[in-house]
């Protein structure tokens, strides 16, 4: 009876044979994905299988940085990793390092290489990116002459507006030489009237879109002068026409939405815009009407002929007031004057003669007051009321 080993043993044993075996230190491996779990943890544990086997893999939190898209069931894969043995369930499993769909790990990587390559000369800056017409009149379209696309992209357009006119430059869109006949169809729309152009295809592999891909069609769509729409593909899909496009569309039915102006918003957008210019225009007449009459207003109130019409009243009230003093002041004159005549009256020696009295005066004119200025045989005058009398004094008597 031979030595006698540990299970741990064993597989410690079975695991070095693995680390020695260079072969499967960096292997790559294909098949179709099953099984697949994204652990809470982060790691992925999947199986790939073909016909007949199987391959438990792996691929820990700190590798998935490297998976450029979502593992899913039945995906045919190319894992690159080292083949080892975990030794607690003494089984062996691949250690994914990077994994590809099939057939496109070697395009995928010259796809990122152009695209690193454009990006930093500056093809995909948005500074540099046409701004799509609001309302294009014509659109050119650069794809095959059958297929769905051209289909979707002129049902979608008669839908939003049937005055917008669709001009096919018909495409190949996949397989050699496909990117010559779709710069021919740029270069040909570029020297039209056309407003937009929309380049596209239906999705597929990255194999049906490489040509998408061509350095050449890039630098021809960011050398246009005419603004593009690429609708490349479903919306999963991107390809390096995408990134130097002056927009891209998801699918070519949202091309068309995006380059078609819908006929019937426009239509309502420009009566609510009829509706409320009509209205804003209303309230702005108002407004200036209630200016105008601020103005005139004070226009009346700050002319000449206002202010004469003040000066005048003003005039007219100085004229009254100052006829009603002079009334005043003759009346009190007149009243004044009666009281001095009245008092005249009193003092004035006519007046006496009224009461019955006589003015005795010498023949000088002299007046006599006493007797004791009479002399018998002395002529005196006698003044009465109603004329004049001459007398002799023939005698006196003193009182």
């Amino acid at each position: 009876m031979g030595q006698i080993s540990s299970v741990s043993q064993i597989n410690m044993y079975i695991k070095n044979m693995f680390l020695r075996d260079y072969m499967l230190s960096d292997i790559s491996v294909k098949g179709e994905v099953s099984n697949c779990k994204y652990h809470s943890s982060g790691h992925i544990y999947f199986t790939i299988k073909d016909r007949t086997s199987q391959l438990s893999c792996v691929m820990f939190a700190s590798m998935r940085k490297n998976l450029e898209f979502k593992l899913e069931e039945g995906q045919s894969i190319v894992v690159r990793g080292n083949i080892n043995v975990y030794e607690r369930d003494g089984k062996y499993q691949l250690y994914a390092r990077d994994i590809t769909k099939e057939g496109a790990g070697r395009l995928y990587e010259e796809y990122e290489r152009l695209k690193k390559r454009l990006l930093e000369e500056g093809l995909f800056d948005e500074s540099k990116k046409k701004k799509i017409p609001a309302y294009a009149k014509k659109i050119g379209v650069v794809t095959a002459k059958t297929g769905a696309v051209i289909q979707d992209i002129c049902n979608v357009s008669h839908r939003r507006n049937p005055y917008v006119q669709i001009i096919l430059y018909p495409a190949k869109v996949q397989g050699t030489k496909a990117a010559d006949t779709i710069i021919k169809g740029i270069r040909y729309f570029e020297n039209t009237d056309v407003d937009t152009i929309i380049i596209g295809r239906g999705g597929g592999s990255i194999e049906d879109l490489w040509e998408f891909n061509d350095e050449r069609l890039a630098r021809v769509i960011a050398g246009c002068k005419k603004p593009i729409i690429s609708a490349v593909g479903h919306e999963t899909d991107t390809t390096i026409a995408d990134y130097v496009a002056d927009l891209r569309a998801p699918t070519p039915s949202a091309a068309a939405e995006l380059a078609v102006y819908s006929y019937r918003e426009t239509v309502i957008a420009l009566r609510e815009a009829g509706h409320s210019l009509r209205w804003q225009m209303e309230n702005i007449l108002k407004l200036k009407k209630m200016k105008l009459a601020q103005y005139i207003t004070v226009l009346q109130h700050e002319s000449p002929r206002n202010l004469i019409n003040e000066r005048r009243m003003y005039v007219a009230d100085m004229q009254e007031k100052i006829e009603s003093l002079m009334q005043q002041k003759i009346t009190s004159s007149k009243h004044q004057l009666e009281l001095y005549i009245q008092e005249m009256k009193g003092l004035s020696p006519l007046y006496k003669l009224q009461g019955g009295y006589a003015y005795v005066s010498d023949e000088s004119g002299k007046n006599i007051k006493s007797v004791d200025e009479l002399e018998k045989g002395k002529n005196i005058n006698l003044a009465f009321k109603d004329g004049y009398a001459k007398a002799v004094i023939s005698s006196t008597e003193k009182i």
